[in-house]
C-alpha cells in the first residue's frame, strides 16, 4: 500500500512514517496543503492521511480538491474532533475522522478499512440502477436523482443510501451499514448518525412517514416506503 501523509508536525510525521513502514506500507510525506496536492496527482496513492491545520491549503480543502477528482481514501488526522469539525470533514468527503493522539495499531485499522470500503466499488458497479419512489441511484455513474434533480452525496452517504434504496422498508441494522459504508466490524451507531443526517438534509427527507430515512433504537435504519 502506497501512502500520502500531509502533517506539518514534523515529530508526528517521523512517528507515524516509521510504525507505517513497519507495518511494510510506503509512505510518501509532506508538510503542507499545495505539496499534499503536487504529490498526489504525482504519485497516485492509495490513500491519503491528511491533517486538518496544514499551511498554505489546508486540510479541508484539500479534502474537498482530492474528492473533486477522485474516490481514493482520505482520512483526516487532527487534534480538533468537535462534531462540527467532524461533520465538516465527512461532508466534504473524508472517509473516517481519527483524533490525536492516535496509536499506531489504532490507525492500521482504520485504513485497512478504508480500503476494504473502496473495494466493494466493484460490487457497487454491477448492482446498476435503484429506483425507490421518487430517488434514483445510479451506481455507474455515482450519481442520485430525487425528483429528476440531481444531488451531490459523498462517497460514504451514497453507499448508505445505496444499501438502504436496495433494502426499502427493511430494518438495515448498524453493522450490516458500517461494513458497506467503511468496512468495519462494529455495530456502534455513533459513526453513522451524521451522515444520515446528510442525507436526509442533501435529499430534503421527510422526518417521518412515507419516503423518510426511520431510525430504529438500537438496531438500525431503514427507507420507509410509499404506502
Amino acid at each position: 500500500m502506497k501512502v500520502l501523509l500531509a502533517d506539518d508536525d514534523t515529530f508526528h510525521v517521523e512517528l507515524t512514517t516509521y510504525a507505517l513502514r513497519r507495518c511494510g506500507i510506503q509512505v510518501i510525506s509532506v508538510t503542507d496543503g499545495q505539496q499534499a496536492l503536487r504529490r498526489f496527482e504525482r504519485d497516485k496513492p492509495d490513500l491519503v492521511l491528511l491533517d486538518v491545520t496544514l499551511p498554505k491549503v489546508d486540510g479541508y480543502e484539500v479534502c474537498r480538491r482530492i474528492r473533486d477528482r477522485s474516490s481514493t481514501p482520505v482520512i483526516m488526522l487532527t487534534a480538533r474532533s468537535t462534531d462540527d469539525d467532524v461533520i465538516r470533514g465527512l461532508h466534504l468527503g473524508a472517509d473516517d475522522y481519527v483524533p490525536k493522539p492516535f496509536s499506531p495499531r489504532q490507525l492500521v485499522a482504520r485504513m485497512e478499512a478504508a480500503m476494504r470500503r473502496c473495494r466493494t466499488s466493484a460490487l457497487e458497479r454491477s448492482l446498476g440502477l435503484v429506483q425507490v419512489g421518487g430517488l434514483e441511484i445510479d451506481v455507474d455513474s455515482h450519481q442520485v436523482k430525487k425528483d429528476g434533480e440531481v444531488v451531490s452525496l459523498t462517497p460514504i452517504e451514497f453507499r448508505i443510501l445505496h444499501l438502504l434504496a436496495m433494502n426499502p422498508g427493511r430494518v438495515i441494522p448498524f453493522a450490516r451499514l458500517l461494513e458497506y459504508g467503511w468496512g468495519i466490524n462494529s455495530d456502534d451507531p455513533s459513526l453513522i448518525r451524521s451522515h444520515v443526517y446528510q442525507i436526509r438534509r442533501k435529499l430534503k427527507l421527510p422526518k417521518w412517514g412515507p419516503g423518510s430515512i426511520r431510525s430504529v433504537s438500537g438496531v438500525g435504519y431503514s427507507l420507509v416506503l410509499d404506502r
